[in-house]
């Protein structure tokens, strides 16, 4: 049985740490939910699947997509989708409805969104008619443009405030998970002791309820160079090169009269 948002509370009074990763297929999909607590379908398969800078392109319906297919792999993991660009930014009947599509379409059991201060309104309406909202803090991908990249976030002490106080909204506003990304790991420690909700930390050090990395990352598919917070616990490129590379051996010896 699928893990749902008070088993991952559960795990975090336990001080048990949750396992996450991402797939944006079945078969990967399949793998990781033996071993994982949290499933996401992320935007980030605009880079990893897609082969793109960033995430930005990514639509609803390819989202959709590819959780359609996660989805029939899950079992034992919490299933949880990304809410693309602009999907539910531009206001919150609108975005009440995608989140609506996507629940209905890849019956995902939560939706995680990249916050700021507009959006406390949306979460607190999506939690109030029953659908768990993961609140995404810190650096947010969708935001890459004002960034200027993919860069660390909560150097200075407003940054460290603006993102605590942004957790601290989301979670009083109804968020059942907070996603904390690319910040300080004291900053990160600090939110997670001062919330009542599960916190999963991409490159945000140790303190959280929990880790979650892209798939590809952490089984060393993706080329160099990785982000420096990830760590590869096998190099299938060069196994896959290997073995590719042996298939083609066996195909060019086997010549045709």
């Amino acid at each position: 049985m699928r893990k749902t948002i008070k088993d991952l509370l559960e795990l975090k009074l336990r001080n048990e740490k949750i396992v996450a990763l991402t797939a944006y297929d079945f078969q990967t999909a399949q793998i990781i939910d033996e071993f994982c607590d949290f499933v996401l379908v992320g935007d980030s398969l605009g880079n990893v699947f897609q082969g793109k800078e960033t995430t930005l392109s990514v639509t609803l319906d390819e989202i959709i997509y590819h959780a359609k297919a996660v989805n029939l792999a899950i079992k034992n993991a919490h299933f949880c989708v990304d809410m693309p660009f602009m999907s539910y930014q531009s206001n919150v009947d609108k975005a009440l409805e995608n989140i609506g599509r996507v629940m209905q379409e890849t019956n995902a059991q939560s939706v995680k969104i990249e916050m700021n201060e507009d959006l406390l309104i949306l979460i607190k309406k999506a939690s109030n008619i029953g659908i768990p909202v993961v609140a995404h803090v810190g650096l947010c991908p969708q935001s890459y443009n004002i960034y200027g990249g993919y860069k660390k976030q909560g150097k200075s002490k407003s940054e460290k405030d603006y993102i605590y106080n942004l957790a601290i909204d989301s979670f009083k506003n109804g968020a059942s998970l907070i996603v904390t990304e690319g910040i300080p790991e004291i900053l990160a420690e600090k939110i997670t002791k001062n919330i009542d909700i599960p916190t999963i930390g991409i490159g945000a050090g140790s303190k959280t309820d929990g880790q979650i990395l892209v798939t590809e990352d952490m089984l060393g598919i993706t080329p160099l160079p990785r982000p420096s917070f990830v760590k590869s616990f096998a190099n299938l490129r060069d196994t896959s090169k290997k073995a590719i590379l042996e298939y083609k051996k066996y195909v060019k010896k086997n010549k045709s009269s």
